[in-house]
């Protein structure tokens, strides 16, 4: 996948993923892309573990890898930080 490609499944998923954990109103447009790259990683290893294959491509399973891994990595950052009341 190219970098846009990264960059632009990593910016739904990590979009999609902080509305599920509801960090969306404290995470701008950046933080989300890396929020989704980092979990589109964190999904893939996982992906992986449980299936002994590694899945590369832009399409919906993709997407689906990269918001689960962004909602574990923004379950984390909460537990770690907690959250910021506003």
């Amino acid at each position: 996948m190219s970098i846009l490609g990264w960059i632009v499944l990593g910016g739904i998923a990590g979009w999609i993923a902080s509305m599920i954990t509801g960090r969306n109103d404290q995470m701008g447009c950046i933080t989300n892309i890396l929020a989704g790259i980092v979990g589109a990683f964190v999904g893939g290893w996982i992906y992986r573990l449980i299936t002994g294959v590694d899945y590369m491509a832009f399409d919906l399973v993709s997407l689906i890898i990269a918001v689960v891994g962004a909602v574990i990595v923004l379950a984390i950052v909460n537990l770690v930080f907690g959250r910021r009341q506003s």
